[in-house]
């Protein structure tokens, strides 16, 4: 049987948290790991705290991220957030050539994708959009249409934060790369409750953040980057930090380390990485096997009493298709979501989704049965 760890987490004492598509509850000994951080900033001078806590710290929670991601040590590079990973990603591509200057997305993907690539466009990106008909997919098949000879890379969502749809990685990666292209997924929605192969499936690049489902703070994004491609690329939009010698502070041309910190920026949210540090230490301790093999059943013990009552469900029902969370058509969502709070039952919505709702590994079985019971309350009513 699954250990829930629910005592880790001082926040599900208030209500039935099905929110970890948003913010993860804090874990209990976040508390204590901040203060570690301001004790290592009290009592050592710069120079000090640096070399003995903070310089080697993002290589070690990025190692510990690999694991989650199925990536091999030295692989992930802490970023400020998933959008700094994408747009540093990008900025190693030079659109300007028109040979191969095609970006390939989905309508499925998060908001701050559209906004970087459609950024693109300005010098010589071609990026096209593979639209979902039906608002929850996206065919595969059109996604690897789109895919030809002159696409440099596809970047799309590996679970849609609108719908849980989640593609399929292998078969992608498969047709990129035999035309020539790289691949980048944003995993916000997957790492931490879906089995993630980034090895096995040799996928390019993978982006996220630990606020989610790995139960960590804000600002603590990552950046995935396949061993053997590291060295091959320069970013643009790079800082102090990704120089060989960083502390030798010396003047352009930049000289990129050998290793994936020259995929970073500028001085790394020290904060941000302690905040981080028991979530990933509890997901650890459960399994993610486990966690995964919880959310498949949750989720589907949701659908089906949604489908019994004849309710919109506007998630995949395929499994191998579905994410960790369930979008549930309600008139006026947000007004439910209201109405669902005052009775200590915390979900959100989306415009075109409706109800977003995440069990995860802390929740128990009587908890969704309550939750789902309260929500027909307010439907049937």
């Amino acid at each position: 049987m699954i250990d829930r760890r629910r005592a880790e987490f001082p926040t599900l004492a208030s209500g039935i948290h099905l929110l970890s598509h948003s913010l993860g509850p804090v874990p209990r000994a976040v508390r204590e790991s901040m203060i570690a951080y301001c004790d290592a900033w009290e009592h050592h001078t710069s120079e000090d705290a640096w070399a003995t806590t903070w310089w080697q710290l993002s290589r070690r929670v990025g190692d510990r991220i690999a694991r989650i991601l199925g990536g091999e040590p030295g692989s992930v590079q802490i970023q400020p957030n998933a959008s700094i990973g994408l747009a540093t990603v990008a900025s190693c591509f030079d659109f300007h050539s028109g040979r191969r200057n095609k970006v390939v997305t989905t309508a499925l993907d998060f908001p701050s994708m559209e906004y970087i690539w459609n950024g693109q466009r300005a010098i010589g990106a071609d990026v096209e959009i593979v639209p979902s008909p039906d608002g929850i997919s996206t065919p595969l098949e059109r996604i690897l249409d789109a895919i030809d000879e002159k696409t440099c890379l596809v970047a799309l969502s590996h679970t849609s934060y609108r719908s849980s749809y989640r593609i399929d990685a292998h078969a992608i990666v498969e047709r990129a790369h035999a035309k020539g292209a790289l691949v980048l997924l944003d995993v916000y929605q997957s790492a931490g409750v879906l089995p993630l192969h980034a090895a096995d499936w040799r996928v390019d690049f993978l982006i996220g953040g630990t606020i989610k489902w790995l139960c960590g703070g804000p600002s603590c994004g990552y950046l995935y980057v396949r061993p053997d491609l590291q060295r091959d690329l320069s970013p643009r939009l790079t800082g102090w930090v990704a120089h060989d010698a960083p502390f030798d502070f010396a003047p352009a041309p930049m000289r990129y380390a050998g290793s994936v910190r020259r995929f970073a920026q500028g001085t790394p949210s020290i904060p941000a990485l302690y905040s981080a540090i028991p979530g990933l230490d509890i997901l650890e301790s459960v399994g993610l096997q486990h966690i995964a093999e919880e959310s498949q059943r949750r989720t589907q013990r949701m659908i089906d009493f949604a489908l019994n009552r004849g309710w919109t469900v506007n998630t995949p029902l395929d499994l191998s298709k579905r994410g960790g969370s369930v979008m549930i058509g309600a008139d006026n969502a947000p007004a439910v979501v209201e109405q669902l709070a005052e009775r200590h039952v915390f979900v959100d919505s989306r415009p075109g989704s409706g109800l977003r709702i995440s069990p995860h590994f802390f929740n128990t079985d009587e908890e969704i049965d309550e939750a789902m019971n309260v929500l027909a309350s307010l439907i049937e009513r």
